[in-house]
């Protein structure tokens, strides 16, 4: 049920600086076309006098550089040059709770993830065992 969205624009092949820019510029559009609030709230289901509205995480990350450059190395006639430019990022959401309005007032229900659950109770477990374990050895 997650939702994976690559921020990357089609587009990659950079072969002048603006065009670079311009590559920035698409893929900072795309992680605010993600990052926007209706990718957190889906849209209400309407069920008699009750409304449900699904609620989402979103976390994107990115990230972006460009570069150009010129030189003529010495003794070297016609050479020199540059480019360079590229940007990325990942976009991930999951459900985390619904929210049900319904005459009897407003409520908020968890989505619980199970196997989220067991690998923090597996990694906690872990942590105290390496605990112990060097406070018995003294170290």
């Amino acid at each position: 049920m997650a939702e994976d969205k690559s921020l990357v624009p089609e587009e990659i092949a950079v072969e002048n600086p603006g065009k670079a820019i311009d590559l920035v510029q698409e893929t900072l559009d795309n992680f605010l076309d993600v990052a926007d609030v209706n990718r957190v709230y889906g849209k209400p289901v309407n069920h008699d006098d009750t409304v449900i509205i699904p609620a989402a995480e979103v976390v994107a990350a990115m990230g972006f550089g460009a570069g150009y450059g010129e030189g003529v190395p010495p003794g070297i006639k016609n050479a020199g040059g540059g480019g360079g430019g590229g940007g990325g990022g990942k976009a991930l959401s999951r459900p985390v709770a619904v929210i049900i309005a319904s005459p009897e007032g407003v409520r908020v229900e968890p989505v619980i993830d199970p196997t989220k659950v067991a690998i923090t109770a597996l990694t906690a477990l872990g942590f105290v065992f390496a605990t112990i374990t060097k406070m018995k050895r003294g170290k």
